[in-house]
């Protein structure tokens, strides 16, 4: 992990290198004419975890070439979620990957030379894919390697995008790429989610028509649509945005990896219910009012998705039966978003599965399929109420790791959080088949104060922070 760092201003995009180093002489990097943490930190977390480690330091030394051959497929995964933060005062800098890591992450990416780089997420169906580009110089980003001749493709993963014109969903876009640009992946009764698959009928994702998740996961069957790039990839650079989760506590290096799926429908967040009478986990106490308002978003999504008028009227008539019941009980909410979501943490560990153990046609064995590396951007965390409304947390650094489940748990220490209080984290340590981690890895120290400590989602409030009884 390396530290003390901050973002470069967006007028020096495409974020250069701020010094000359041995081993980009010769790939006609331009040096940027001022100081560049961001890239410093980047190269300085490569060089930590031993790569090529025999050549650091000299002209020769290509840190990702330890990972992948000259001729390989290299996948850049970076969190895009949305474009803009819907906490307005939060800012963008605490709601994705920073286009100066990306830059840094790249460069070392075409040293191992390639034949095909793709920078690619699945955000949000209401993502404005364009407007995430627009962001903070990642167009001259993409740009800069491009004029250099250099294979780099920029891929939106998603199969569905939805327009929204203020309050109102206008529109919805759906097979925008063919199936057969993604891999089906199956883990079957070996999937996390096995366990609770009684409940699959109540299988839910916030915006989505449920009956289209119902082919997807049942007992026996828990299907992933991922994208072919990810798939056919020899190499993954997972590069997330560290920032508290609503639904997952946190999300990172485990989390971010919710983007290699193609279509939302794939993927349960949480299952309709409460969790005190056994019903599911949408939230923590039943109550006539809470069902209503899920039966109404269930009806919404069923039969209202082209009316968005009807639509709007649907979800602020269920909002309002939350609100009003939230006067008797505050924990009270419609999306998962509480510490005792029992759902969300299956489904993107079972992606993480699937990222390490599946092969190109989606065929499961018992060895990685392909390397896998976490380079997580930390300079400005979000906390509070990520992942799309976060207040920025400045902490000035970057970290890598092999393990995106190690990563986690540095995450976690980053934020001032109990990684045992939060399943996603614990999860990944547990024995299965295809298992994310063999065991706890030794975690770096440092004195306490150094960081500071992460204000917690609001249905996480006195479960996950240090002091937490």
């Amino acid at each position: 992990m390396d530290g003390g760092g901050a973002y470069p201003p967006a007028e020096r995009a495409p974020y250069g290198p701020g010094e000359a180093y041995p081993e980009l002489e010769g790939a006609g990097v331009e040096v940027a004419g001022a100081p560049n943490p961001v890239f410093a930190m980047v190269r300085g977390v490569l060089a930590d975890l031993g790569l090529d480690a025999g050549r650091c330091g000299s002209a020769e030394w290509n840190p990702l070439g330890d990972l992948v051959a000259p001729g390989g497929r290299i996948v850049v995964k970076p969190n895009w979620v949305l474009h803009h933060n819907e906490n307005p005062a939060g800012g963008m800098e605490c709601m994705v990957t920073h286009p100066s890591v990306l830059r840094a992450v790249l460069e070392y990416a075409f040293l191992a030379k390639p034949r095909r780089v793709v920078l690619g997420d699945a955000p949000l169906q209401g993502c404005d894919f364009g407007g995430v580009l627009d962001h903070a110089g990642m167009r001259a980003v993409i740009e800069s390697f491009r004029a250099r001749g250099l294979p780099l493709e920029v891929v939106d993963f998603r199969r569905t995008t939805m327009r929204q014109e203020g309050l109102l969903k206008t529109g919805v876009s759906e097979n925008r790429r063919p199936e057969g640009e993604y891999v089906l992946v199956d883990l079957g009764a070996d999937s996390l989610l096995e366990p609770i698959a009684r409940d699959w009928k109540k299988f839910r994702v916030t915006v989505y028509d449920p009956r289209k998740m119902r082919p997807h996961h049942r007992p026996g069957r828990h299907r992933y649509l991922v994208a072919r790039e990810i798939m056919e990839a020899d190499l993954v650079l997972n590069c997330p945005k560290l920032k508290t989760h609503k639904k997952a506590g946190v999300t990172c290096c485990l989390k971010n990896l919710v983007g290699i799926n193609g279509n939302k429908e794939y993927l349960p967040h949480h299952r309709k219910g409460a969790a005190d009478d056994g019903s599911g986990d949408n939230y923590s106490h039943a109550h006539w009012k809470m069902r209503l308002a899920e039966d109404l978003l269930d009806f919404a999504n069923e039969h209202l998705r082209g009316m968005p008028h009807a639509y709007r009227l649907a979800e602020r008539i269920a909002w309002r039966f939350m609100v009003k019941h939230r006067k008797a009980d505050p924990e009270a909410q419609l999306e998962g978003s509480w510490h005792g979501n029992d759902t969300i943490w299956r489904t993107c560990l079972d992606l993480n599965r699937a990222l390490l153990y599946a092969d190109a046609q989606g065929r499961f064995h018992d060895t990685p399929q392909r390397q896998v590396l976490s380079i997580a951007d930390a300079v400005v965390a979000g906390q509070g109420t990520g992942p799309l409304e976060p207040d920025p947390l400045p902490t000035g650094a970057v970290f890598a790791t092999r393990n995106p489940a190690a990563g986690d748990l540095l995450a976690c220490r980053l934020l001032g959080f109990r990684p045992e209080r939060i399943r996603l984290v614990e999860g990944a340590f547990e024995p299965m088949r295809w298992p994310i981690a063999s065991g706890r890895p030794e975690l770096p120290t440092w004195p306490e104060g150094s960081f500071p400590a992460a204000r917690a989602p609001a249905g996480w409030v006195g479960e996950i922070e240090r002091d937490a009884p």
